[in-house]
């Protein structure tokens, strides 16, 4: 599904942020990925997307091998990987339905089938008596559920969440996170950037803990391992 062979990455301005990762995520499964501000977190995030490119080493995304991937064909990759950020990132003059269906629209789907997915995943998050409504009239909770439905309406083998829970209350972040576990369970692979300790150490999964660019800690239902 994803493997990453001694990755190391580092900008122009002469800042490393990965230095010599290797990981392999199976599918299926649910995988934090933890560690303290400026560790490479994001950089790691990014890398499974192709938002950023290596500079050295193999990754695999998909049996798909990211280092020949040809620029136009970087669209097709992410039509099977959902993104879900911490500011939303929804477009603020359409309604609910009209920002899951763009992400649709842009893969020239059929109106059809347009209708009848978003309808579907926002059933699955729970807002189907919410598609008329923008964003502005929404809760931080219910907005970021329009996020997850975006993501997962192309049915991706992939979810990446950065931070999905940062700027909502803990109540919310609990239901955002039920969400996630309904949407991993059937079958969908989770990967999830956070700084919540009470989220990973509650809700047990797998966790790879970054470090100065380096994976330290690689566990099965771990913790969260660090004082906030």
């Amino acid at each position: 599904m994803i493997l990453m062979k001694d990755i190391y990455k580092t900008y122009a301005n002469g800042v490393t942020a990965l230095n010599g990762i290797s990981v392999d995520i199976k599918q299926g499964e649910f995988v934090y990925i933890v560690g303290p501000s400026g560790a490479g977190k994001s950089t790691f995030i990014k890398l499974m997307y192709r938002e950023v490119k290596p500079t050295q080493g193999t990754i695999i995304i998909n049996e798909i091998d990211m280092s020949e991937i040809k620029e136009r064909k970087v669209p097709y990759l992410r039509r099977d990987i959902g993104v879900i950020f911490q500011d939303f990132k929804l477009l603020p003059k359409l309604s609910v339905y009209e920002n899951i269906a763009f992400a649709l629209e842009v893969i020239e789907e059929s109106p059809r089938n347009i209708r009848k997915r978003v309808m579907d995943v926002l059933e699955i998050v729970g807002l189907k008596n919410k598609a008329r409504f923008i964003p502005d009239e929404l809760s931080g909770g219910e907005q970021q559920r329009v996020s997850i439905a975006r993501a997962i309406v192309n049915h991706p083998k992939i979810v990446i969440a950065d931070e999905p829970t940062g700027n909502l209350d803990p109540d919310t972040s609990w239901g955002i996170m039920k969400t996630f576990e309904e949407i991993n369970a059937r079958g969908t692979t989770i990967i999830m950037a956070t700084h919540s300790k009470e989220i990973v150490n509650t809700i047990k999964k797998r966790v790879i803990a970054i470090e100065d660019g380096l994976i330290v800690r690689d566990q099965n239902r771990g913790e969260y391992g660090y004082e906030i």
